[in-house]
């Protein structure tokens, strides 16, 4: 069930209110909503509130229960880190054992109902928390966090035991981090260091290290969330926490399993309307990783196309490496806005600039050529046999002198280059070294990104570790993939998050019109028939061809003079799926014989093949056009998705799909046709004219209407093909497979 969260109503119920009493929530102001159950038509959520976890980062008293001091056990070194981590954020921590009267000099309370006072954190090094929880609950402790494994992620007796474990916190008003959690909350974060903050948020506690150790580095880290089970406590209340917290820069996430689809989208809603950057590593992508996080933390990964998808409707920048998901979140936490979106690779070598700027044109980034006058510019310092209309190669000598500085500036200074890359492949001092320098100073007096790979595989150089990592404005990279991933990734998030309008906002809440015509229609459990899967579609306003539903030879013949010769003839029944394999299509008949002929055809083969008919369809014919898919499936979670593509009988084969999940707008359908590998169809190949664009987008749009309204009476809707007609004629759906929930 989707959209469930503590304290609501149930999918099923909300959605029987809005649909039965027609109630519209009150309008959100400054992106919350006006009431706290603001549903869309479909009875899911549109806004979620912020979980208050302040006192599970920085209690004011912490429990720590089975605490202990004895040699050689597992507790003592657990209970040794958080006694130390109390002392950091100055909580005052109580040991809780039944037999030890003090654990590292600390007196020792023999149970949690003996506790000195109310305490904001619990920390759980017991093997069976259950009974632990309800007392904490009589305590009225907030937050606890469970280490036990052998919970959802052990199999279908594990997911039982969580499932208790999660009914009693939710009875108790606390909150439960875990379980089959870790101490990665309660590490040592560098308080030494300013700027932008990096929040973590893993599902494994060890796939966070490499964003951890970027403290090394001087980037600064404020929290760090490592869920486990999330029984409780999930991904998304930690994303539109941390969201709202001024010192977080960027978001970083490893992600093995969604525990609701919704609630992701909420999350990364809120932190797409503040701007905060989502980087995330999301576990799934192969049959054999899904399979793997499954038995990892016991939650649904996902289809991964619509994970995807998903992902991108939000703005989460997606990347599939541990070291890019450092190198990405570490740049968007700590760069300025770009000034523009010209890319310029500034090397010593020419051959370096070229290999760059390969892959940087490849990545997606724009290298502009610089201006004549820029280039005449850069010519005062570098050779005139060398190229300087970008890549720029100095040939290496300037760099060594005043002429390097100078260099550096004049390409800043030119108002279409918001990005300098400059790849160092190895040390050369002293060359190297001044200039490094050059591109720190420079880098401290613009507001134009500046940034260094460095490619030496030693690492150890002072030009390295002193100069570029005691820098604040210059990024430094040690790949070239990390650069232009980092980059891309950094100016496709502010383009994102300038024109980002929250497709909430604006979502139906009340059904249409045509919902109420539609849920006539509907069959529970059954497939309709092609023409009543027509009916549908006419329902929402979409266009399909004249035609005429018959029982007989005779009426064929009347209905085709009706329509209009040519036509098509089609079997119609609810158990049909593929009519064409079956010869049960018959298309460019022109006289009353041909028709005659094809009835007595089609009802023969459906007699033949045991395919019951509600009748033929005598059909419009309509040709000329480019052959799309629009459907709309359900994702176990996201709930209903909408999808366009290329169509026709190979639909299958081609599998050049887009697919958007509910609710978006009329940009995000214009962003799914750009998408697909085939749009030049669309755009007229061949001396053909071009294809309706609008009207392809605007069934689209009608589409995602029945998704959000029928997504849970409709297991599948196909419309295949739908005709796309040239410009100014609109799209006509040939036929459609509708199967109901």
């Amino acid at each position: 069930m989707l959209g469930s969260t503590h304290g609501t109503l149930t999918t099923d119920s909300r959605r029987a209110r809005v649909i039965a009493c027609g109630e519209q929530p009150g309008p959100a102001v400054h992106g919350r909503p006006a009431e706290v159950d603001d549903l869309d038509v479909s009875g899911r959520p549109l806004y979620s509130d912020v979980p208050d976890l302040d006192r599970l980062f920085r209690p004011r008293s912490v429990a720590v229960i089975g605490a202990s001091d004895a040699e050689g056990r597992p507790n003592t070194g657990v209970t040794r880190q958080l006694l130390a981590w109390s002392e950091r954020v100055g909580a005052r921590l109580h040991p809780v054992h039944p037999t030890r009267p003090s654990v590292f000099g600390i007196p020792c309370s023999p149970s949690v109902a003996d506790l000195p006072e109310q305490v904001d954190l619990a920390v759980l090094l017991v093997a069976d928390p259950l009974p632990v929880i309800e007392e904490l609950a009589e305590a009225k402790v907030r937050f606890a966090v469970v280490f036990a494994s052998g919970f959802a992620e052990t199999g279908a007796e594990g997911a039982i035991a969580q499932a208790r474990l999660a009914a009693a916190v939710n009875r108790s008003g606390m909150r439960m981090l875990g379980p089959n959690t870790n101490l990665n909350a309660f590490e040592h974060f560098r308080d030494d260091l300013a700027g932008p903050a990096i929040a973590l948020i893993t599902q494994s506690g060890h796939q966070g290290r490499p964003v951890f150790a970027l403290q090394e580095l001087g980037i600064r880290l404020s929290h760090w969330a490592p869920t486990g089970n999330e029984a409780d406590l999930e991904t998304s209340d930690f994303l539109s926490y941390f969201a709202e917290q001024p010192e977080v820069g960027a978001i970083a996430c490893y992600v093995e399993g969604l525990k609701d689809g919704r609630s992701f989208l909420l999350a990364a809603d809120r932190a797409a309307r503040r701007g905060v950057p989502v980087v995330a590593v999301k576990v799934g992508r192969t049959e054999t990783g899904a399979r793997t996080a499954a038995s990892h933390t016991g939650k649904l990964t996902g289809a991964d196309a619509v994970v995807d998808a998903a992902m991108r409707q939000y703005g989460v920048i997606r990347v599939d490496g541990l070291d890019e998901l450092q190198d990405t979140a570490a740049l968007l936490a700590r760069a300025r806005p770009p000034r523009a979106d010209g890319v310029v690779v500034y090397s010593i070598s020419g051959g370096t600039g070229a290999h760059v700027a390969d892959l940087a044109t490849e990545a997606g980034l724009s290298l502009p050529e610089l201006s004549q006058a820029r280039q005449a510019e850069l010519h005062q310092w570098i050779p005139e046999y060398l190229n300087v209309a970008n890549p720029v190669d100095n040939g290496g000598h300037p760099v060594g002198d005043w002429r390097g500085r100078k260099i550096i500036d004049a390409i800043l200074a030119d108002p279409e280059v918001g990005v300098l890359i400059c790849p160092i492949t190895g040390p050369f001092p002293p060359l190297s070294d001044r200039l490094v320098q050059d591109l720190v100073d420079a880098a401290e007096r613009t507001d134009k990104l500046v940034c260094v790979v460095w490619g030496s595989p030693v690492g150890t150089e002072p030009a390295y570790r002193e100069v570029l990592l005691g820098s604040s404005r210059v990024a430094t990279f040690r790949t070239v993939a990390n650069c232009l991933t980092a980059v891309r990734a950094h100016l496709d998030h502010h383009r994102f998050v300038t024109r980002y309008r929250s497709p909430l906002d604006s979502a139906p809440r009340t059904p249409s019109p045509s919902f109420r015509k539609a849920r006539e229609l509907m069959r529970p459990g059954q497939q309709l028939s092609e023409h009543a899967a027509k009916q549908l579609l006419r329902a929402y306003g979409i266009r399909v061809p004249r035609e005429q539903l018959v029982t007989s030879a005779a009426a064929a013949v009347r209905a085709a003079g009706l329509v209009g010769y040519p036509v098509v003839m089609k079997a119609s029944g609810a158990r049909i799926a593929h009519k064409t394999e079956l010869g049960l299509v018959k298309i460019g008949l022109t006289s009353a014989s041909q028709v005659r002929d094809a009835y007595r055809e089609l009802t023969d083969i459906a007699r033949y093949e045991d395919v019951s008919l509600d009748g033929v369809l005598v059909c419009q014919m309509v040709e000329r056009g480019v052959e799309m898919v629009v459907g709309v499936t359900h994702d176990e979670l996201f709930g209903p998705t909408v999808t366009v593509g290329l169509g026709g009988v190979l639909v299958e084969v081609l599998r050049d799909v887009a697919v958007r999940v509910p609710p978006f707008g009329e940009e995000q359908a214009r962003d799914m046709c750009a998408e697909l590998r085939g749009r030049a169809l669309l755009d007229g190949v061949r001396g053909r004219p071009p294809a309706d664009l609008d009207a392809l987008v605007e069934v689209v749009l009608r589409v995602q209407r029945m998704a959000l309204e029928l997504g849970d009476h409709v297991a599948e809707l196909d419309i295949n093909p739908l005709m796309v007609l040239p410009r100014g004629q609109g799209a006509v759906a040939l036929d459609a497979l509708v199967v109901c929930t």
